[in-house]
Formats: structure tokens, sequence, C-alpha cells
């Protein structure tokens, strides 16, 4: 961590040479400037927004981590006082710990030699704290881009970050590694395809890895992601889905016999839609459970002063009884009707 006294002198040459944020924009107006001039000048100026935006984040978890530390060294204990400190700046939990997450990344960076302060000027927000979440290694590549004065956008970050995935994952035969390396295979198609791998169990890994290795081609990667993507889906839905329980059903044929005709799109979308389907009916019963007894209660609290208040209770009771009837447009015409028949 940044030693006090190092911290102190680095706030006080931070106030003592403030970023220049008087910009002179140019005229929007202004026929006779090119086009490619005007865009070069507003750029310049987001440029240096952005960079402003950057460190002054970086200062201010630095400032949130110094007060969250010395009250877990004299405070009263379960960080009341830190918390409170937040409050009387209108600063959220969430948002305060973003920013000190985001000062950790930045200390350890700059103290590991990955990054030197000024190379910071170089990445825009939101690039930065991408690189802070990245792998080790793809932290190494975009602080050496950087480092090389490139502009660091999220669009680089996840450019090298597809790149690294491309070239060493493992879960990709070693002739796709090689033409993500030499370039001959798009990173950008071939790490959503590790990234789908991730989700599935080790067997279903085994099928895709042995396809792609037989047809090594962009047109059978983007093919085997989007099957990959609907596996996952198929499985995570299906365990969410009760019906399927209850019944004999092998789902692991199920699955075979869709990836063997081709309809795997289908049959995973069917799984997630019965699983949205009893998800929506669990809702519908705590709603109507809920909206009953504030119909009970309501109806309790009023009498015959209060005849408009009995008139709501009573068209309530349409969808608070047994029998749900709910029209599906204006003209009442048609109807859904669902029958609760047990509490």
């Amino acid at each position: 961590m940044v030693q006090s006294s190092e911290l102190q002198n680095e706030i006080v040459e931070a106030l003592q040479n403030p970023p220049e944020l008087d910009f002179d924009l140019p005229n929007p107006e202004d026929e006779a400037l090119p086009e490619f001039e005007f865009l070069q000048q507003v750029d310049r100026a987001w440029l240096v927004c952005d960079r402003f935006d950057l460190q002054t984040d970086i200062w201010r978890g630095r400032i949130l981590r110094a007060v969250r530390d010395r009250e877990k060294i004299g405070g009263e204990g379960r960080g009341k006082g830190f918390l409170k400190w937040l409050r009387d700046r209108d600063i959220s939990k969430s948002q305060a710990y973003s920013l000190i997450e985001l000062a950790n990344s930045a200390d350890t960076l700059l103290e590991e030699g990955k990054l030197n302060p000024d190379a910071i000027n170089n990445f825009s927000k939101r690039a930065f704290v991408e690189t802070a979440h990245s792998p080790v290694e793809v932290q190494q590549l975009v602080a050496s881009a950087a480092q090389d004065g490139d502009r660091i956008t999220r669009r680089e970050v996840k450019q090298l970050s597809d790149e690294w995935t491309a070239m060493t994952s493992e879960l990709l035969p070693e002739e796709v590694r090689e033409k993500a390396a030499d370039r001959s295979l798009p990173a950008r198609h071939v790490a959503p395809l590790v990234r789908e791998l991730e989700k599935l169990p080790e067997n279903y890994q085994q099928e895709i890895q042995r396809e792609v290795s037989e047809n090594p081609d962009v047109d059978s990667i983007k093919q085997l992601t989007s099957d990959a993507r609907n596996l996952s889906k198929y499985i995570d839905a299906a365990a969410q889905v009760q019906t399927l329980r209850e019944s004999s059903l092998d789902l692991e044929m199920a699955l075979e016999e869709a990836l063997r005709v081709g309809c795997l799109n289908v049959a995973s979308d069917l799984v997630k839609q019965a699983a949205q389907l009893e998800q929506t009916v669990t809702k519908l019963y705590a709603t109507w459970k809920r909206l009953s007894d504030r119909a009970d209660r309501l109806y309790v609290d009023t009498g015959a002063s209060t005849p408009h208040l009995r008139s709501l209770v009573t068209c309530i009771e349409r969808i608070t009884g047994q029998v749900i009837e709910v029209p599906l447009d204006e003209s009442g015409e048609n109807t859904v009707r669902l029958q609760i028949l047990s509490d």
C-alpha cells in the first residue's frame, strides 16, 4: 500500500497541478470547419475528461479505503462509523466498495511494476476497470500496449483477452490454438466457444472438442458455439423444471435425440419456457395470496359508511376467489380462467 507520507505528497502534487478542464470546444455551427477536424477536437477533450474521471475515482477509492481502514483500527466495530461517513456524503456502500476495488487494482498494477503511472493516462475509465478484472496474463498484455503508447478502450481489452484465451485455453484442441496464434482463425470467434465450453460438463465438452478438431474453420466454430450455448441453456433449465423431476423422462436421451435430428435450439427453448412458466405460476400464487389477504383486511376495516371501498373489494373478487378470470382484450371476448384447487 502507499505509505502515508507518499500519499500526502501525491495529494498535494495533484492539488497543485489540477488537470486543465477549460476546453475550447469547436463551434458545431461552423460550416467552414471540416468534419474530421471537428471530431478530432471533441475527441481530444473527451479523452482528457476520461483520464480525469479515472484518476479521480482511483483517488476516491484510496480515500474511502483509508476511512474504512481507520474505522477497523479505532472504530466501534461493524463499520458503523464508515457507513455513517458514506451516508453523510450520499455514497452508497456498493459504490464505495467499487471505488475501493478500483484503487486496489491500480495500486497492485503499479506496485508490481506491470504499469507505470504515466501509462494510466492511456486508459479509458471502463477499460481500466475491465483490465483490473482480467487474468494476470491479460493484464500484462494490456499494460504492455498502454506503455507502448496505445490508446486502451474496452474494445482493446476485449481483443487482447480474446487472443490470450484463444491461444492458451486447454479446452481447445492444439490445432485450433495454433490457428488462433497465426490468426488464420480470428480470436473473436474462438474465444466465445471457450466461454461456452467452460459452462458444460466434461462429457459434452469432449464431443464438441472432437467436432471442432475435425472441422477447425470459422463456420464450424460459430455453429459449435451456438450448440454449446443451447446445451448449457438446456442443462440449466432442465435442472429447474419441477415437472420433469416428477416423470420417468430420460433427459440425457432426449438431449441426444435433439442433437441427432438438429432441433437442439427448439428443445432448449422448450425446457427454458417450461422453467419460466413454473416460476410464473409460483409468483402468481404468491401474489394471489397477498391480494386475497389485503381484500379480506379491507373488507373487515370498512362498512356501510364506505360504499366505494366496498365496491372496490367487490370488483376485486373476480381475481381473489378460487377461480381467477382475466380478459385478454378490451372487448372481453377472450378470457383466461385459472382455478386454484388447494391452498
